[in-house]
């Protein structure tokens, strides 16, 4: 999986590093896309708490 984004790329790593299935990898990394995405990629220290929990 190739990714542009370097905390995405941080994340990728940090999952192999710690044994994680492939699968697993491409799912967790899927869901924080679509969080990212849902918030229109605002940063979570800009956001409250209910956007962020």
């Amino acid at each position: 999986m190739s990714l542009k984004s370097p905390f995405l790329k941080g994340l990728q790593e940090e999952m192999r590093m710690r044994g994680y299935s492939i699968r697993t990898e491409k799912t967790y990394l899927y869901w924080i896309k679509a969080f990212i995405n849902f918030h229109h990629k605002r940063h979570p220290e800009t956001m409250g708490t209910e956007e962020v929990t």
